[in-house]
């Protein structure tokens, strides 16, 4: 099958764009349950659960952080002590304030 993309209009383009893109979707999760069957299957032939040997852990999802600190200025903006410090924070430490100050 070949197509002639240089003869369709943009909005063909595009419609072909977004169908490409939910195949190439559809073809890669159809083949991580594949995978996933078949270590199933290996681990049951081994006598146990795939759960038991990766651990229960792996398929748990980890919550959100809770913030930490806000700024005084505006509570709604905080911050969870992790990563980057935000612009605020930046600016509240470098007029005088303590990590402290900014503390929930």
């Amino acid at each position: 099958m070949k197509t002639d993309l240089d003869a369709l209009t943009l909005k063909e383009l595009k419609t072909l764009q977004s169908q490409v893109a939910k195949k190439i979707e559809g073809y890669e999760e159809r083949k991580k349950r594949e995978a996933l069957t078949a270590l199933e299957e290996q681990a049951k032939t081994l006598g146990y659960s795939l759960t038991e040997l990766v651990g229960a852990s792996a398929a748990r999802k980890r919550k959100p952080a809770q913030p930490k600190y806000a700024n005084p200025a505006n509570k709604s903006e905080t911050w969870t002590g992790r990563g980057r410090k935000p612009r605020w924070v930046e600016a509240a430490l470098k007029s005088g304030k303590t990590m402290e100050d900014l503390a929930i």
